[in-house]
């Protein structure tokens, strides 16, 4: 964990151990709702028990109860992040009365992109208390206003594929929530505790600054019994340390089956990353825009894939072309997806996937059918290599995740013989 000291005392032990009690995951269990697949994938690798990993299920639109032990983490995408704003409303509400005893944590994206304020207005019908900060990615909070690398949220260009202009606050974004912003100078104080308490009392919902993983952690000591966390995958991590939940890499041998990169995001980092793939070696298929919006599947794509894939690893994306109408981008997802489970389904034996982008490795595995994953392990940041029902591997990985030669680092770890 990344340990940057600050001069500022920390909550006190007895706290840390007082929470860390409430947070005894063998006892009571963790249910975490998540918006999108790479994010709940993302924090399930975060909350491994002891020879108990997490399970990743990808909820349908009808939520049904949990049949899971209720000592066990359970972590649901709701793929909520694209839908109204009423019916992640919904899914959510409806989530959170299946959970039981069980603690919950809600997890939201780092750059407060989709129905932030829809989901946790329903998961404040309890006590609240939110930190966004991913401090691994740069992404903080200070002054209650999320930073990219040291910019505000609403002067960078983490929400230029959005629709929608970005939140000058966090308070902004969870209107018409009532919030109280927790300075960083109360978040490294002993009066943490007390603050969030006191905000709590009063019907608020504290947003916490933070700049390191020590501020989260203290975060995760100060909060009250019986008080629902919501953050990103930094206070998660939080969790799982003040859990004692297992950290690093769990390796696992390569597979040795075909492996196909869908690449949907349209996050600009994507672009390189497949540039330095493609000369290590991947080939790149690009799917025409008009086939996806007019057919739901590329057919020239998915016939040039198929030779490809007996090559070695395969990426599918989406080939530039004309502008999209916002409103069509997830039907040009959706064809992606349709075309990526074509590839697969035509293989003689199983596929291993690497799925950029949380919407896109979402609508790839529903057309395949996969309910369930495993998280065994992170590549790197964000990057979280799972297996299924079936045994093979699939890696998640947000779209915005990731150095240059990320995916080519994905593609090494499954694929070192290559």
């Amino acid at each position: 964990m990344a340990t940057t000291p600050h001069a500022e005392p920390r909550s006190s032990d007895v706290t840390a151990a007082s929470y860390r009690e409430e947070l005894n995951l063998l006892k009571r269990g963790l249910l975490v709702l998540a918006d999108d697949l790479s994010g709940a994938v993302e924090t399930a690798a975060c909350l491994p028990l002891p020879g108990q990993p997490a399970t990743v299920e990808l909820a349908g639109k009808d939520f049904a109860p949990l049949a899971h032990n209720t000592q066990s983490v359970v972590v649901m995408d709701l793929d909520n992040r694209a839908v109204s704003a009423a019916e992640a409303s919904r899914t959510t509400d409806a989530a959170l009365r299946a959970a039981g005893d069980r603690q919950v944590f809600v997890k939201i994206d780092s750059q407060l992109r989709g129905n932030v304020a829809a989901v946790l207005a329903a998961a404040a019908a309890r006590p609240l208390v939110v930190a966004p900060a991913l401090p691994a990615l740069g992404r903080t909070v200070v002054g209650g206003v999320a930073h990219l690398r040291g910019v505000p949220l609403h002067r960078s260009t983490g929400w230029q594929a959005e629709d929608a202009d970005p939140p000058r606050s966090i308070a902004e974004a969870l209107a018409p929530l009532p919030c109280r912003s927790i300075p960083l100078a109360t978040v490294r104080s002993p009066s943490l505790r007390d603050a969030l308490a006191e905000s709590l009392a009063a019907g608020e919902v504290p947003v916490c600054d933070g700049v390191t993983d020590a501020d989260l952690d203290a975060v995760v000591a100060a909060v009250p019994e019986g008080a629902r966390l919501a953050g990103a995958g930094g206070l998660a991590a939080a969790v799982g340390r003040a859990a004692s939940a297992a950290e690093g890499e769990n390796r696992v041998e390569p597979t040795g089956n075909p492996l196909l990169l869908v690449i949907g995001t349209a996050a600009p980092e994507a672009a390189e990353q497949l540039r330095v793939a493609e000369l290590r070696g991947t080939r790149i298929v690009g799917c025409g825009t008009a086939d996806l919006l007019g057919r739901g599947t590329s057919e020239s794509a998915l016939s040039r894939a198929l030779v490809a894939l007996e090559r070695g690893p395969t990426a599918l994306t989406i080939a530039p072309g004309d502008p999209i109408e916002p409103g069509r981008s997830r039907d040009l997802v959706r064809g992606l997806a349709s075309t990526a489970a074509r590839v697969v389904e035509r293989q003689p034996g199983p596929v291993d996937l690497v799925l950029t982008g949380g919407e896109t490795a979402r609508l790839v595995l529903d057309e395949l059918g996969v309910r369930t994953l495993t998280p065994v392990g992170q590549i790197h940041h964000g990057a979280v290599r799972s297996r299924t029902p079936a045994g093979t591997s699939v890696v998640t990985r947000p779209g915005s995740f990731g150095e240059s030669d990320s995916l080519a680092e994905i593609i090494e770890h499954l694929r070192p013989q290559d």
